[in-house]
């Protein structure tokens, strides 16, 4: 007989045996028998620009949303890097030992700008103190000092991919007093030096409220002085929690006080209401902001903050109409807007 009883149930001892493990005639591996080598240490997540061996941090406050990540709205296709302009802009920032915004932060009209022959030169260095619940660029402590070689790269930069509009911005350096004006103010004169006529529009950090700091970048006279407060007051625990809103609207104020044309600009899809980015287009007004600039924020990772709501189109429309009629002088918004989105057309008022 080849079964056994199991109660009222016959069981198959050949089949059962059939479907057990055999035991291994591998000879156990000792530890002098496996063979370790060296790999090649990557970072934790993609840096943006693939920077080896640094660490991005995990974003500080964890969203209080659902991810709503899935299939992008048409409206939100980007053309693809091509062409021999594009590779000629990559060549001048990688021969030059430089960073853009444009790589470290994933923007999505990165194809269409260095196609177009313009970047955002991002300065020093591309390691940042604060951890922006939206932000792609590095987290970290950054190198000590600062690289004063740096203004006369970007410099040459410009005048090679002969530029007409540069826009610099940089990461914060909180760590340093200064914040790192001084390579601000430097980078200002060396591309004016280096390429006459090239007017300059600067996206600086809000240098922790220090009045000094700022008025070192507002002495050497940029076209644009550019700070973003990013969002509408509510949100700035979740999404900037290391920056205060009414400290970034000081540093618009200060620098229209002193004769600077000035641009700011936020994102929306972070959860923001209609009636708070009206608010916040008459804080603008308030201060003196001349140019306004309102775009979609696209999750760069799973790190970090979701996608709340994707806006339509008309809606961008339907800000660029009200915050104009507010007394706003240029309202650049639409869903692929960022910052340095078609910059050159915001250095001064249309003649009409």
């Amino acid at each position: 007989m080849n079964g056994i009883h199991s109660g009222s149930h016959p069981v198959n001892v050949r089949a059962l045996s059939r479907s057990m493990p055999r035991p291994s005639t591998e000879k156990p591996r000792r530890p002098g028998d496996i063979r370790l080598e060296r790999v090649k240490k990557e970072p934790l997540f993609s840096s943006g620009d693939g920077d080896p061996g640094m660490f991005e941090l995990p974003v500080v406050q964890q969203p209080d949303i659902a991810n709503t990540r899935g299939r992008r709205p048409d409206w939100l296709r980007v053309k693809l890097p091509y062409g021999p302009t594009y590779r000629n802009v990559a060549r001048i920032i990688e021969d030059h030992n430089l960073h853009t915004v444009c790589q470290s932060a994933r923007c999505p009209n990165m194809g269409e700008c260095w196609s177009a022959g313009t970047a955002t030169f991002m300065i020093l260095g591309n390691v940042c103190t604060r951890s922006c619940g939206f932000c792609a660029v590095m987290t970290g402590r950054p190198p000590e000092g600062l690289d004063w070689d740096e203004p006369d790269r970007v410099a040459e930069a410009a005048r090679l991919m002969e530029l007409n509009h540069a826009v610099v911005t940089s990461v914060n350096r909180d760590e340093r007093k200064d914040g790192g004006a001084p390579i601000f103010a430097e980078t200002i004169r060396k591309i004016r030096e280096a390429r006459e006529g090239c007017t300059v529009e600067v996206l600086i950090p809000d240098f922790r409220g220090d009045r000094e700091a700022l008025q070192q970048v507002i002495d050497a006279r940029p076209d644009i002085m550019n700070h973003n407060v990013e969002t509408v007051p509510r949100l700035y625990r979740r999404v900037r929690p290391q920056a205060d809103y009414r400290q970034s609207l000081e540093v618009l104020r200060i620098s229209k006080e002193a004769g600077l044309r000035t641009k700011s600009g936020i994102m929306v899809g972070l959860g923001e209401t209609e009636a708070e980015v009206l608010d916040l287009m008459d804080d603008f007004v308030a201060n003196g902001v001349d140019v306004m600039t309102i775009g979609q924020y696209l999750q760069p990772t799973r790190m970090h903050l979701p996608v709340e709501k994707f806006v339509h189109p008309d809606m961008f429309a339907h800000y660029k109409v009200v915050g104009e009629a507010k007394g706003i002088d240029h309202v650049e918004s639409g869903p692929l807007v960022r910052s340095s989105y078609h910059a050159e057309r915001h250095v001064a008022s249309d003649p009409a």
